[in-house]
């Protein structure tokens, strides 16, 4: 077990988390959830490293547990000129070789039991690795994530999605009893997703993944961690019985909230009558009851619902939708009227074909997911679309477009601050610039703070905000929703479906695909199919879910709506009803 009690720490200009504690018991996968930039990263660090922080409180975890880490931003390491299944041997090759040092030593060693205690120590950690059968267990886990294909290419020929995955077996080849994850969804298709949670689910030892991946969360977890506001809650269960809770304790508080609200109104009532009469009478009776009334109002308004995991703020994405759907120039090079993008006939080759005869076309009002493989170029294709110097993409004569890079400094200027990024854009005050930002929930601490310090999910957001300071006849997004958390998910997803301009957005998140494009262009064969969001939907589920899933979270999603609704017109016994027809649900998923 690891215990973390009354855990404590803060940044220079920004307190983290407050007398925290909670546990996580051998063997459990727990997922790590909050908004961005709340201190998981932090925390995770701290408990596989508590000597590097300065923390009031305590983290207790057996010294002698094997511990393995895997950060967000995986960068390709010294062994780019290995092939897949040599970098994955590593482990056992060092402990290998380490033995045989140690047995030509005793070869000529006067005294060997020096010698003798570290040759069994290694032999001890070849057998905790899994012993000499290495070779069998790499081409097992390479079965696994559907990636045997790939044993024999060098490190440097695989997508960042592949490596992604190398490096997790690898990780787990380790065998650490407590293994950190940190956002390893990041950028992985759905296929390498599904490998992911396949990695996951089979391994043994204890781990804490840091996520907002609403399909890992959904399949992989029997632990649910939550920290959010400087505070920390944990739920032994999985994410879906977690929301559930969570749900549940929604309407609670605002049956709870309603009651106070009511009684409080009342107590107003009573004693601004007492008030009245002891303006016409002196006693000290009248008084002493007036002040009393007084206190027990105040100690009911103190005492009024708090609920930190439960009514969380979403950031208020939003595009602004183009003032003039100007009628396109027509000219020798433009594209029709209606439209704001055609390609024609486009090629993009680097050290083998990526992309040929790809073909399609833009209507000015589309939302259009852009969906392939790791590698497959799209990332490359929407950046030459943005940039507009092929001539195979023609843009409309009058057409705007905005650019959000999964490649963050493409965008953003690490040295700059927030405020100056912001300023960029064209915000004419620091007073405006202040309320935008805290739209987007940056406090007015973080606007001072240099790009380079930003979460992953603060610098995605960041880029959101700045598309949203301009009008934009053509977003062109790529993995929009690469580190943000939940909530801004959703709140993209919403900023989406309301924005009035055309989209093209390069995408492995399944749900925000679903929820907010009209259709998806699908990358296979080295060109673009054209497929409905409805059957793009069915041959997800068809493939990774059994046939009863797709309609029952169908189900769930349109309950949840309902729930919505109910709660809006203060109808408490219908919410409550609904919630535990979606707790049958849920129990089924």
């Amino acid at each position: 077990m690891i215990q973390v009690t009354d855990l404590s720490y803060s940044f220079p200009n920004k307190d983290l988390f407050q007398d925290i504690s909670f546990s996580i018991e051998a063997g459990k996968h727990c997922a790590f959830i909050g908004a961005s930039g709340s201190g998981k990263t932090t925390l995770a660090q701290m408990i596989l490293q508590p000597d590097n922080y300065m923390f009031d409180g305590t983290i207790e975890m057996n010294p002698l547990w094997r511990t393995g880490y895997m950060s967000q931003f995986s960068q390709l390491d010294h062994a780019q000129e290995l092939t897949v299944f040599e970098y994955l041997a590593e482990p056992f090759e060092q402990v290998n070789k380490r033995i045989e040092d140690i047995c030509t030593a005793m070869e000529i060693a006067e005294d060997v039991s020096l010698l003798m205690e570290q040759y069994q120590e290694a032999l001890d950690q070849l057998e905790a690795l899994g012993g000499n059968d290495y070779k069998m267990m790499i081409e097992k886990q390479l079965r696994l994530a559907e990636l045997e294909s790939l044993q024999n290419l060098p490190i440097k020929n695989l997508s960042g999605g592949e490596f992604k995955l190398i490096q997790v077996m690898k990780e787990m080849f380790h065998q650490p009893e407590f293994m950190v994850m940190d956002e390893p969804d990041v950028f992985l298709d759905f296929e390498h997703l599904n490998a992911l949670k396949n990695l996951i689910n089979q391994h043994k030892g204890t781990l804490l993944v840091i996520t907002h991946n609403r399909f890992l969360l959904n399949h992989c977890f029997d632990k649910i961690i939550h920290l959010e506001n400087k505070e920390l809650q944990q739920f032994d269960g999985r994410y879906l019985e977690y929301q559930h809770t969570l749900l549940n304790t929604k309407i609670e508080l605002m049956e709870l909230a309603m009651a106070d609200e009511e009684e409080i109104k009342r107590l107003e009532t009573v004693i601004d009558r007492f008030r009245f009469i002891a303006s016409y009478h002196s006693e000290a009776a009248r008084g002493k009851t007036l002040h009393a009334k007084e206190k027990v109002l105040e100690r009911l308004k103190e005492r009024q619902v708090k609920a930190p995991f439960v009514n969380i703020k979403q950031p208020a994405i939003h595009f602004q939708t183009p003032s003039l759907h100007t009628e396109l120039v027509a000219d020798e090079t433009s594209v029709e009227a209606d439209l704001c993008l055609q390609v024609q006939d486009y090629h993009l080759t680097f050290d083998d074909v990526l992309l040929q005869d790809v073909n399609f076309e833009v209507q000015k009002t589309e939302k259009i997911a852009l969906i392939g493989p790791n590698g497959s170029g799209k990332t490359s294709l929407l950046r030459e679309i943005f940039q507009d110097n092929n001539p195979a993409i023609k843009h409309s004569g009058e057409l705007h477009p905005g650019y959000l890079s999964q490649v963050q400094g493409e965008v953003l200027q690490e040295k700059n601050t927030v405020m100056e990024e912001l300023m960029d854009c064209g915000i004419k005050t620091y007073t405006k610039a202040y309320e935008y930002a805290d739209g987007f929930l940056f406090p007015e601490k973080l606007l001072q703070q240099s790009i380079s310090s930003l979460s992953g999910g603060e610098k995605t957001l960041l880029q959101l905000a700045k598309l949203g300071t301009k009008e934009y006849d053509f977003l062109l997004l790529d993995e929009p929703t690469s580190h943000l958390d939940i909530y801004a998910q959703n709140a993209l997803e919403e900023a989406l479906q309301d924005y009035k301009g055309a989209v093209l957005m390069v995408s492995h998140d399944f749900y925000t695909t679903v929820n907010s494009m009209d259709y998806v262009l699908i990358l296979e064969n080295k060109t673009l199919r054209k497929m409905s969001i409805r059957k793009f939907r069915k041959m997800i589920y068809a493939k990774f879910f059994s046939k009863d899933y797709l309609e029952l979270e169908q189900k769930k999603g349109q309950i949840e709506k309902e729930i919505n609704l109910a709660l809006h017109a203060l109808d408490i016994p219908k919410a409550k009803a609904l919630a535990e027809s979606l707790g049958t649900i849920i129990a089924k998923l």
